[in-house]
């Protein structure tokens, strides 16, 4: 039973997150019950409790982990089948690997809240421990392994109500929210006091019918102020594009053509159907609009070919509006005597003159470079067609037209920390450049528009999302998805967005919560940790 149990865990924590394409708001409900089960498995009553609790809870958390992960990110499989040139087992036995790594975070949440029962006696105490060191393992999931894909808090990004915590706490408070709900409902069937058993259990009811309620409630709208272009050229992610002679120039008439976009059918919101309702959009603006993105992309755009500096140089004075375009940075490094590849974020104002550039500094590992290559010597990277690229050295905001913009690349959406910087160095707005096509139709694309759609929330920014292949969209201060346009289309979206200066707690202090959340971790976990090591002691002398 107990297994069985977090088996069904794992089964409800997959719900409120996309598992196939856009979620409808109400699956998120389950983020507030889902880890219920699991509660019960280790902590149930202790007269019918196992041998080696400790460990009994750890395997029984580690199980719920690595099914979880396996369900949620079984686009890894996906990406590696197809772009990886592997052995027709490999990608299998890789997403394997990858979730019994990641499944220890909810193993280590299983033990350390029963190490704190065993050594105090006390399930409540351990239930009260539950929402702090899932925080705290949240946060070490980012900055260890560096995969916060998908923290539960993310389930609650169409939740104008609940999502009021993360100007303050980042996506961690939503999280910790949630597990207070469901030690709560957890404890009306472990704790084994008539009156706080069912007071708790009221309370945690109480809590997930308002906070789930929160899906009814609607995010103010901020006002616009101007436009810009979001071109989506759909290149294939695992094709060659040289573009030699006459396609170079067709795709240069091509791009200038989306540019020029000043009236696009749109869709409003995320999509909940396979006919989603369109609407028309002719954003009031200038002769030309303030912005033009064009995505990460496997397009030839090489920072030092003349060929591309050139015509970026005319496509800006035609649209006569500034560009921010995906490429291939290039510096020689002294130290290495060598060329550095990196992957860049170009920006050219409107006359066409070079205003700086920005280089991803939080790659993608086995994707834009090999971890421990000295270690790992037999491992390839997610595709041998990408080349292994350099860090960024400094988060940069740029100034055009008399605003401010931050530009962060793909993966890096996903890092609270590190997106929050960009608002702190005095950024407006928000531009996400993203090739999502290695994920093909997976769920991938939508969880990580959720993410971005999160950094929008705890920031109080517009976030301009450009994408290879979709999902590009306008996402406004507030999560909520104003324009979009269909994926797997050459196409642009012609977008009205706004500018915010005001610096919320979040973007100024970052984390401060989830490290608070470590450090009572760390301490209630030393403190039981010696604690229990005495009791042994004494029961040995």
């Amino acid at each position: 039973m107990p297994w069985a149990a977090a088996c069904l865990s794992a089964a409800a924590l997959e719900l409120p997150f996309p598992l196939a394409g856009p979620m409808p708001p109400w699956r998120s409900a389950f983020a507030w019950l889902g880890l219920v089960p699991l509660l019960w498995a280790i902590l149930r009553p202790v007269s019918i409790a196992p041998r080696r609790p400790l460990r009994r809870a750890f395997l029984l958390a580690y199980l719920c982990g690595v099914l979880w992960y396996v369900g949620n990110c079984y686009w890894v499989r996906d990406t590696m089948m197809r772009y990886g040139d592997m052995p027709p087992m490999a990608p299998t036995l890789l997403l394997l690997g990858y979730s019994m790594v990641l499944g220890l975070y909810f193993g280590l949440f299983g033990l350390g809240i029963m190490l704190v029962r065993r050594t105090t006696g006390k399930t409540e105490l351990a239930l009260a421990f539950a929402p702090i060191l899932w925080a705290a393992l949240e946060l070490a999931a980012a900055r260890i392994t560096s995969v916060p894909w998908d923290q539960l808090g993310y389930s609650q990004v169409d939740n104008a109500l609940v999502n009021q915590l993360a100007p303050w706490t980042g996506v961690y408070g939503i999280s910790f929210l949630l597990v207070v709900v469901n030690a709560l409902l957890a404890g009306g069937l472990v704790l084994s006091e008539g009156r706080m058993r069912w007071t708790g259990a009221a309370a945690g009811g109480v809590l997930a019918a308002a906070g789930a309620a929160g899906i009814f409630v609607a995010p103010p709208k901020p006002a616009t102020a101007a436009t810009a272009v979001l071109v989506q050229p759909n290149l294939d992610v695992g094709g060659q594009n040289n573009w030699a002679g006459a396609q170079w120039d067709r795709h240069m008439a091509e791009f200038a053509k989306l540019a020029g976009e000043d009236c696009k059918s749109y869709i409003a919101g995320i999509p909940q159907t396979q006919a989603p309702v369109r609407e028309m959009a002719c954003p009031p603006h200038a002769a030309h609009p303030d912005l033009v993105a064009w995505p990460e992309s496997p397009a030839p755009f090489f920072d030092q070919d003349p060929r591309f500096r050139d015509a970026m140089t005319v496509l800006a004075r035609q649209v006569q509006a500034p560009l921010v375009v995906g490429s291939l940075g290039m510096d020689y490094s002294l130290e290495d005597r060598d060329w550095r590849d990196y992957n860049s974020a170009l920006v050219i104002g409107a006359d066409g003159q070079r205003v700086g550039r920005y280089d991803k500094i939080h790659l993608v590992p086995f994707g834009e470079y090999v971890p421990f290559k000295r270690l790992i010597f037999f491992a390839r990277k997610l595709t041998g067609r990408v080349s292994e690229f350099s860090r960024g050295r400094e988060r940069k905001v740029f100034r055009l037209n008399g605003h401010r913009y931050g530009v962060f690349i793909c993966y890096e959406a996903v890092f609270a920390d590190e997106v929050r910087q960009f608002a702190q160095l005095g950024a407006e707005v928000l531009v996400n450049i993203s090739d999502d096509g290695w994920y093909g139709d997976t769920s991938a694309p939508w969880q990580h528009l959720n993410m971005a759609r999160m950094r929008a929330i705890e920031n109080r920014r517009w976030i301009l999302r450009d994408t290879n292949n979709g999902v590009t969209a306008v996402i406004d201060p507030y999560g909520r998805v104003r324009q979009s346009i269909p994926r797997h289309a050459v196409d642009a979206l012609p977008a009205e967005y706004g500018f915010c200066r005001d610096v919320t707690f979040y973007s100024e202090h970052g984390d401060v919560f989830a490290w608070l959340c470590v450090v009572l971790s760390l301490g209630l976990v030393g403190w039981a940790g010696r604690k229990l090591l005495v009791t042994i002691s004494n029961q040995v002398g």
